[in-house]
Parts: C-alpha cells; sequence; structure tokens
C-alpha cells in the first residue's frame, strides 16, 4: 500500500467522522484547519528565506550597491618574480 492510497483511507476517515457534527462545528473545524495551513506556509517560507540570510527589503538600490562595494576586500597581493 502506498502512501497515497494510506492518505485517501485516513482522509474517508475524517469524513465518516464528521458526518455527524454540527454545521457550527465543521465551520470551526474549517476555521481552525486554515488557520494551521496557513502557519505551515508561513514556517516553510520563513526556512526557505533563512537559508540566504536577510534581506532589508527597504534599503534602495542604489544603498545595496554602496554596502556591497564597502564591504568588498582585496587581500590579494602580487609579487614579481625576477626569475628570468
Amino acid at each position: 500500500m502506498n502512501t497515497t492510497d494510506i492518505n485517501t483511507k485516513l482522509i474517508d476517515s475524517y469524513i465518516s467522522l464528521l458526518k455527524n457534527m454540527s454545521a457550527q462545528n465543521k465551520l470551526d473545524l474549517i476555521s481552525r484547519l486554515t488557520s494551521t495551513v496557513k502557519k505551515d506556509l508561513e514556517q516553510e517560507n520563513s526556512a526557505f528565506y533563512k537559508a540566504f540570510g536577510d534581506w532589508d527589503e527597504n534599503e534602495s538600490a542604489e544603498d545595496l550597491i554602496e554596502t556591497i562595494r564597502e564591504s568588498r576586500t582585496c587581500n590579494r597581493t602580487i609579487s614579481y618574480s625576477h626569475d628570468y
């Protein structure tokens, strides 16, 4: 039995339990499920953006360019060899 079959059976079991609930209880359940799905999506988005570091959305393009230029370092040394 694959995961899809198991999930379908689980959903069918929940539906059979919900048949006897009042309309108001069903609406409350829908509201709570929607809330948890929204939280899950926010956490997924947050985890995605954290993988790339923080981003200051209020910073202008010019400010961002300046920040990048100021943070550049060059530690390369050029040595001249006179081994002709």
